[in-house]
């Protein structure tokens, strides 16, 4: 790979720290054992505990881990499957509109897509709140593991299918034994992404909670509405924290993955 020069770094330097300064003084001052953020007395972790005593806020949050580990679950499970069968697809023309019917959903609006979803949830009659969150959620995180695992199967050659078959494997065993090893690294990643883009939601999941069901980001904006306090710094230091765990942890996988396909 070829190195950065010194523009290069300085440039990439600079647009890091303007992303992440503002994140980085959010989390700085949820230690402040002052109540406002505009001068810092002392270290506490006295919001964190807050935050912690807090068992509706500890609700809130269960609901929204539990919202997108079963979204990501099942967002992968139909976004692989949606992959495998796009790919099969052998009409370029209809394999194209359908990658563009999947793309479009990505790059709508996210107030689109919740007012979209509420006025479908208020038609068939579903009641607003875990149910229609979740599937929401799903909804909406199946293009992302379409794109994240469409590439892999591209990369697969269509022989190892052929000679699979040849060996006498049936389909079930082509899809277990040689199409989801190959392509694994695409679904994790796209289970990742899904995970991430669940926690990161505010506009659809606005649009689709009902009366005493929300989630975190929902609920913290419901607070800075009432007024900026540190208790929302706490909360939100914790999610970036378990972002970056997330984050790493993904990295960590993927290298380890890269390794071992190297040995």
């Amino acid at each position: 790979m070829e190195k950065l020069n010194k523009r290069s770094k300085l440039y990439l330097t600079f647009v890091f720290a303007v992303l992440y300064a503002p994140i980085l003084f959010l989390v700085f001052y949820s230690f402040n054992s002052g109540d406002s953020m505009t001068n810092f007395k002392s270290f506490t972790l006295s919001h964190y505990r807050d935050v912690f005593e807090d068992t509706r806020l500890i609700v809130i949050l269960i609901n929204t881990v539990v919202v997108a580990l079963l979204s990501a679950l099942i967002s992968t499970i139909i976004g692989t499957l949606g992959s495998i069968g796009i790919i099969a697809i052998r009409n370029r023309k209809l394999r194209n509109m359908v990658l563009s019917l999947n793309n479009i959903l990505i790059v709508s609006p996210d107030v689109i897509i919740g007012a979209s979803f509420l006025i479908l949830f208020t038609i068939i009659g579903v009641k607003l709140g875990f149910t229609s969150v979740l599937l929401s959620h799903a909804a909406f995180s199946i293009p992302i593991v379409v794109l994240m695992v469409l590439p892999k199967l591209q990369e697969m050659s269509s022989s190892l299918i052929d000679a699979a078959l040849d060996l006498g494997a049936s389909r079930r065993d082509v899809l277990t034994r040689v199409i989801l090893p190959f392509i694994k690294p695409g679904i994790f990643a796209g289970f990742f992404m899904a995970l991430t883009y669940s926690l990161d939601d505010f506009a659809v999941t606005f649009f689709v909670t009902g009366n005493g069901f929300s989630t975190l980001s929902v609920e913290i904006y419901s607070m800075a509405r009432a007024g900026v306090s540190l208790t929302v710094n706490a909360i939100s230091g914790l999610v970036f924290f378990v972002t970056l765990i997330l984050v790493l942890s993904y990295h960590f996988i993927t290298n380890r993955q890269r390794l071992g396909a190297h040995k």
